[in-house]
């Protein structure tokens, strides 16, 4: 259940517009909610103003609908992550009022467009092409948490004057969050370039010696720019949510 649900609720008890006892009856499954396959969290947008997010490989479509249903008879946002073009289509067959992103892997339960909270821009940088999966998945979990967002794509170190050109978009964010794979050089040269947070991304992107961005991962940990912190290989969901807090301070 929402924050604002909540205080709609107080405000219709304390109006008379309901008793106590059908407010007690609303609020019976506070804070969560037990189904045959999952502990579904219904608060967590009270507690972080962040909707809920569903993890979505390994689970089934009948899971997913499980899940997704508790959350909207709670007035809650969801979204589904990594989720698969015949497995969305499959859910959104059982369940409508949704939006699926198919570059980002995304299914959406909530309002078209979510109201703008972020005080400035997220930007998400890429190194290469092949990066772009995990950069649709930050720019769609950043959209849908209500930051306006900016893609530069293709702008690695292999051909670094690509960067040099965007050094205005670079600086005018208020968090960046690059996405590389290969040696993952991408974020220390960003992060030399701004005054910003820079969040790194690894992706599993590049030739055997990279070892699945493991080598990403590791220069990014070593990074020499000190406003450079990472997130796990592939990560664009984890690195969009960080991005959204630090957006909002």
């Amino acid at each position: 259940m929402s924050r604002d649900r909540i205080f709609e609720l107080l405000q219709e008890v304390e109006r008379g517009e309901i008793d106590a006892e059908a407010a007690l009856e609303e609020l019976a499954h506070f804070p969560f909610v037990d189904t045959p396959h999952a502990r579904v969290d219904t608060q967590r947008s009270l507690r972080q103003g962040l909707p809920e997010v569903v993890f979505g490989p390994g689970k089934t479509v009948e899971q997913i609908v499980e899940v997704v249903s508790v959350l909207a008879e709670a007035d809650e946002s969801v979204l589904v992550t990594r989720v698969q073009p015949d497995v969305a289509e499959s859910v959104q067959r059982r369940l409508s009022g949704s939006e699926y992103d198919d570059a980002g892997r995304l299914l959406w339960f909530g309002p078209n467009e979510v109201p703008i909270v972020g005080k400035g821009t997220v930007a998400v940088v890429t190194a290469g092409t092949a990066d772009l999966p995990v950069a649709y998945e930050a720019l769609g979990v950043a959209r849908r948490f209500g930051n306006k967002v900016e893609l530069l794509a293709d702008v690695g170190v292999a051909g670094v004057h690509r960067l040099l050109a965007s050094v205005e978009l670079l600086r005018s964010a208020r968090v960046l969050i690059v996405v590389a794979g290969m040696e993952g050089a991408l974020p220390s040269v960003v992060g030399g370039l701004v005054d910003k947070p820079v969040i790194a991304v690894p992706t599993s992107v590049g030739y055997g010696a990279s070892f699945g961005g493991i080598a990403a991962l590791l220069g990014m940990l070593t990074s020499c720019s000190s406003n450079v912190t990472v997130v796990n290989i592939d990560n664009g969901f984890g690195a969009a949510n960080v991005a959204t807090l630090i957006n909002r301070l």
